[in-house]
């Protein structure tokens, strides 16, 4: 069994990650992404405004996440 599960973006999203893999030197877009979730992951808790906590949720609404 695999320890990786999908995550599903929008095409152009993906095309835009894909350029920036293949810029960026990452052999493929999951290796990119990956890299960098990881890197938000691990990046001490800022304390995000009130603003950019409702972007964010926007944001996720409008993914369907929310």
């Amino acid at each position: 069994m695999s320890d990786r599960v999908p995550i599903y973006v929008k095409k152009d999203l993906y095309e835009k990650l894909e350029r920036m893999a293949r810029e960026g030197g990452f052999k493929d877009v999951n290796e990119f992404v990956e890299f960098i979730l990881q890197e938000v992951v691990e990046t001490p808790n800022v304390e995000m405004s009130k603003e950019d906590e409702e972007k964010v949720k926007e944001r996720l609404r409008a993914l369907g996440y929310l």
